[in-house]
């Protein structure tokens, strides 16, 4: 499975003229990496002023017009606080947007010691909304399987942005503290990314790539789009259709 991760909620023209802000840019910038071969769509979509956003009109906008621009492909927002947002806006924006897939951050969330989390987690269950649980770090999901979440679907974020770059050699020690999942991917941050998501692949994982954590090709050129970073990726890859069924997901 290959995900497309486009801008993020940080980064903005200033880092990259062809970071897609506008929800036409993205839509562009989506359908381009369908052909890449990225069956998802990581959706952050931005306010007037640039800044991130986690307004339900907005995501439901930039969903329909993903939609239009790459027929079939799957489109999972997020609720990223990017120290803007607390818990309960980031639930409102998914009650309201109720999208096929999201992906939430563990520790944002919190769940042990918050039943209002739980809630959500429960809630979107029954809407049948895939959750993909974000794992920052060796302790991360040490909490996340303290917790039983067994048969989940992980995310594993090696490096940080605007800090240390992601390295291959990290991985292994995540992967031996991962316990039983449905299925684990990787983002990267930093010019590492294309040698960490191969590492992962070669172990079984899945890979997202993307101006949200790397602007920058295997051979060291600055890449045009996501697209560039998506069409790196040789394997064999998961087409929409696969990945509803391993995400159990009725595909509309």
């Amino acid at each position: 499975m290959v995900i497309a991760a486009p801008n993020g909620a940080r980064r903005g023209k200033v880092d990259h003229a062809a970071l897609p802000i506008s929800i036409a840019e993205i839509a562009t910038e989506a359908a381009l990496c369908q052909q890449a071969g990225a069956a998802v769509l990581h959706l952050h979509v931005r306010d007037s002023n640039g800044a991130h956003s986690l307004d339900a009109g907005l995501y439901r906008a930039a969903t329909q017009a993903i939609t239009e621009a790459a027929p079939g492909m799957l489109v999972q927002i997020t609720t990223e606080a990017a120290g803007v947002f607390g818990l309960k806006a980031q639930i409102a924006c998914v009650e309201a947007v109720r999208p096929e897939a999201v992906s939430v951050a563990w520790r944002e969330f919190t769940p042990e010691g918050n039943p209002t989390a739980r809630r959500f987690y429960d809630w979107a269950a029954s809407e049948g909304i895939h959750v993909q649980h974000i794992l920052y770090s060796v302790e991360d999901i040490a909490r996340f399987n303290a917790f039983g979440m067994q048969g989940q679907s992980v995310l594993l974020v090696l490096g940080e942005y605007a800090g240390a770059e992601a390295r291959a050699d990290e991985l292994p020690a995540y992967l031996e503290a991962l316990g039983d999942v449905r299925d684990w991917a990787v983002c990267a941050f930093g010019r590492a990314e294309h040698a960490v998501v191969n590492a992962a692949m070669a172990a079984g994982g899945h890979a997202r790539v993307g101006f949200e954590n790397n602007l920058w090709l295997a051979d060291g050129r600055l890449a045009a789009g996501t697209h560039e970073l998506v069409a790196q990726i040789k394997n064999d890859v998961l087409s929409a259709a696969d990945v509803c069924a391993l995400w159990r997901l009725e595909h509309g």
